[in-house]
């Protein structure tokens, strides 16, 4: 089945907030889902609100990542909840470790769908995880959206099945691109990749073709495992081809490692981060050796609409740093599903309908929809392919003690 537009108007009120945020906020109290007389699966026994699943990794090599998307949910769940929730009634963020492996995610997902009996899911981190989890929900007819999955081919993995995370075709040519105004001699191009991440994969495939595109010298392509420490052999084969930029896919961790294996094995030149370098928590794992890093960004804390300033406003309070792109992704991602609810409950009475009848609705607003956002204005493709206006590249910058660094927005 193919999916189709229609366009209901979404709107956010951008009203200024003051919140506490912290990865262990309390629920949010509130009235139940009132189930159809006729309706043979429910909601009721969630009693604090509509539940909203999110399965993201909070363990794992990719927690560094999970744990920003954390944030971003649980500031997104209290805003919404004090603008007065799906009009008068309170979401419920009924959160699952998604950890970082595949199967972790698909028992996630099942709890979320069979017992927790989830309107919809935000998750999981990666995209290897989403190939294995999205066709079950897929199955169920459960709306899903994913906050960092950009590996080629997500959202036509189903109907239910749409991201929020701009596909990495689209930006990570942005980041090779930068590197070129900052040294325009550069030639000679190093690739290294997480050959166990689906991810990975893909982004390396979109950043050799640029290289390629541009008329740079490929010189060589290095493979690991995001579970890897020791980048001695790879960093040294490479080295040895003495490039001018470095490229590396994979996550915080490894690439934080490796990162900080080629300084030290004296690279001098440009390194580009891939998107799942993304991320403050990169900073100390590779810490003074993070310094000139560039990342290319589908947020920047300047979009200047009420509700990124409220969003940033809140974010810095509490953290004391800007807020990345991993944090309002996840943000986004809950506020399409509350606007989309909205949508839903405004047709026809969310009380009225049975869950199926929900999730089959709320797919469809989620389609339709247009919503102004802390990535910007954004909307979908009938596949579920975000529409994004502005994408940005990034530059790390650490201080002189190596241990507290910024990521600074390149013009």
């Amino acid at each position: 089945m193919i999916k189709r537009r229609q366009f209901i108007p979404l709107f956010l009120s951008g009203i200024t907030f003051s919140l506490v945020v912290a990865c262990n906020s309390s629920q949010p109290s509130g009235t139940n889902i009132t189930p159809s007389p006729n309706s043979t699966t429910t909601t009721s026994q969630n009693a604090n609100g509509i539940p909203i699943g999110v399965v993201l990794a909070q363990t794992s090599n990719a927690a560094l990542l999970g744990q920003e998307q954390v944030i971003g949910v649980k500031i997104a769940e209290q805003y919404f909840n004090q603008q007065g929730g799906v009009n008068g009634t309170p979401i419920k963020i009924v959160l699952q470790d998604g950890g970082g492996d595949e199967q972790s995610a698909i028992n996630a997902f099942n709890t979320l769908i069979t017992q927790e009996k989830v309107v919809a899911i935000l998750g999981p981190s990666l995209s290897q995880q989403a190939f294995a989890a999205n066709p079950i929900a897929e199955r169920a007819k459960v709306p899903v959206l994913g906050p960092s999955n950009t590996a080629k081919g997500i959202p036509e993995i189903g109907d239910y099945i749409a991201r929020v995370s701009a596909p990495v075709a689209v930006v990570a040519p942005n980041a090779v691109q930068a590197a070129l105004k900052l040294n325009p001699n550069l030639k000679k191009v190093a690739v290294f990749y997480a050959q166990n991440d689906a991810f990975s994969k893909s982004e390396t495939e979109t950043f050799q073709q640029t290289v390629k595109d541009l008329n740079l010298d490929l010189v060589t392509v290095q493979k690991f495992q995001t579970t890897d420490t020791d980048f001695q052999n790879q960093a040294t084969a490479a080295i040895n081809l003495n490039p001018d930029l470095i490229v590396i896919s994979g996550l915080a961790a490894d690439g934080g490692n490796l990162i900080k294996q080629l300084r030290q094995l004296g690279y001098q030149g440009l390194i580009i981060g891939g998107n799942g370098l993304n991320t403050s928590n990169i900073l100390p794992v590779c810490q003074k050796e993070c310094d000139g890093v560039i990342i290319a960004q589908a947020y920047s804390p300047e979009i200047d609409n009420p509700i990124n300033k409220t969003f940033r406003e809140t974010y810095v309070t509490e953290n004391k740093k800007e807020p990345p792109q991993f944090t309002a992704q996840a943000f986004a991602g809950i506020q399409v599903f509350v606007e989309a609810l909205k949508a839903v409950d405004q047709k026809n009475k969310i009380s009225s309908l049975s869950l199926e009848q929900l999730r089959e609705q709320l797919n469809q607003a989620i389609l339709s929809g247009k919503y102004q956002t802390v990535l910007g204005n954004l909307s979908f493709t009938p596949e579920g392919e975000i529409i994004q206006e502005q994408f940005y590249v990034a530059q790390i910058k650490m201080d002189e003690t190596g241990e507290n660094g910024k990521f600074t927005y390149l013009k």
